[in-house]
């Protein structure tokens, strides 16, 4: 169901007057701006030059290569699931089907995004070394290129054509899974430091973004991790991004995921990564079934969905990661996915939520006592703060000047400093006067 968001607008600029307004719940059209990409107006309150960016929410969107597009706001695309893989553009050697790609930055164009994230693999079958009958996205897809000057040619190829067009190139999706990488970490870190020495002698202002693990298989994040990063850092770390996937476990909440975040940043840390190179959050979703048996998948719906999608983009702030970019934007549920984003979901709310609450507003940190998670936030000489139980219920005691305490899905309450609230895994953003 959609819900009236102009009237949540009135109501708080009745109750609090020169405090943070919500902005117009529909987001402005350029991920340049304080404003992320979707249809609508722009937001009341100019943002604060130092204030959260719309990169910060970052999306897969199904079908953008054929004009889908969400109705949520977000700042950052990510290109994978859309056809435009290395082995499904070149499909022989030297023939490149170009259309997918073609109709996805011309998609994303028309709607202000300009920064997009394009994964370069999967290798083509014509290339392969080891046969994969069950790869992804097609057979043999997972295999390390036997020809590497093909994949330097390919690479020449998409960032000589698309040079200001993409601005950023991640290297593999999940390599430490078989079904998408079945050559060694050391292979990987070849074609990184092949792929990023033509990437920066082409389009020097492109950034180029580490294969991206994931962390929700211990055993294979564990054994290939470690010795991606050994191997990168033998050859003077040729990235500007480090990428992970945080995909918990079936029943795994936002902690689940800020654990593992955390796990990841001490294996870059054990590597002597260079601190300036950022981590990036690059696919992520919750209630995903497994891993392995006995671990069905969860139905993550309500208010839980659309504060779990605020907590996921505050965590980044919180741990220190630049970005995430949600999986997946659907026209309807898409069965594999815990939290589902579609029209009128509860996790369009979510995003609508994080556009009011925290792009353009300058993050001024978070505390957590006791389990008690509170994240502080400014804009214009005012300032709120959201608020969060990081497991079950705490009570929480309302801090001088808040009038107002609404959740993502705009469901307000009156409240007045020195009183009592019960926090539960939802966040609530209070609103000062």
């Amino acid at each position: 169901m959609v819900r009236n968001r102009s009237a949540q607008v009135t109501l708080v600029s009745a109750l609090v007057a020169g405090a943070l307004l919500l902005a117009g719940c529909s987001s402005g059209s350029s991920s340049d701006s304080s404003t992320a990409a979707a249809g609508g107006s722009p937001a009341a309150t100019a943002a604060d030059p130092n204030g959260v960016k719309p990169g910060l929410v970052g999306m897969h969107v199904e079908g953008e290569e054929v004009e889908a597009w969400p109705s949520a706001p977000f700042g950052a695309l990510r290109l994978w699931d859309n056809g435009t893989a290395w082995s499904q553009i070149e499909t022989s050697p030297g023939v490149f089907k170009w259309d997918n790609l073609e109709g996805a930055l011309a998609n994303a164009k028309s709607k202000g995004m300009s920064d997009i994230l394009l994964v370069l693999g999967t290798t083509p079958a014509w290339n392969a070394k080891t046969k994969g009958p069950n790869d992804y996205p097609q057979p043999d897809a997972a295999s390390a290129p036997k020809d590497l000057n093909a994949w330097d040619n390919y690479v020449t190829q998409v960032v000589t054509r698309y040079k200001g067009r993409i601005s950023a190139y991640e290297i593999w999706n999940e390599a430490n899974l078989k079904t998408f990488w079945n050559g060694t970490p050391e292979e990987m870190a070849d074609l990184t430091k092949r792929a990023y020495d033509i990437i920066k002698k082409i389009d020097p202002a492109a950034l180029v973004v580490s294969a991206s693990p994931t962390v929700r298989l211990a055993s294979s994040f564990t054994k290939f991790y470690p010795a991606y990063l050994a191997a990168l850092a033998a050859k003077n770390w040729p990235i500007d991004v480090m990428a992970i996937h945080t995909y918990p476990t079936s029943t795994g909440d936002p902690v689940e995921r800020g654990a593992a975040i955390k796990a990841a940043q001490e294996f870059l840390t054990a590597a002597k990564a260079p601190a300036d190179i950022p981590l990036w959050d690059t696919e992520l979703n919750y209630g995903l079934a497994g891993p392995g048996p006995g671990k069905p998948k969860v139905d993550i719906t309500g208010a839980k969905a659309a504060g779990w999608v605020v907590r996921t983009y505050i965590d980044d702030l919180r741990y220190n990661v630049g970005r995430s970019y949600w999986y997946i934007w659907t026209q309807k549920p898409y069965d594999l996915l815990g939290i589902q984003a579609y029209p009128g979901s509860d996790a369009e709310q979510g995003f609508f939520a994080l556009q009011n609450w925290v792009i353009g507003q300058k993050f001024d940190g978070c505390t957590d006592a006791s389990g008690v998670v509170t994240c502080n936030f400014s804009l214009a000489g005012g300032k709120s703060t959201v608020a969060w139980a990081e497991t079950g219920d705490a009570q929480y005691t309302v801090p001088d000047g808040v009038q107002l305490v609404c959740d993502p899905l705009q469901n307000c309450k009156e409240a007045s400093g020195g009183s009592t609230i019960t926090l539960t895994e939802v966040p609530v953003r209070l609103f000062y006067q």
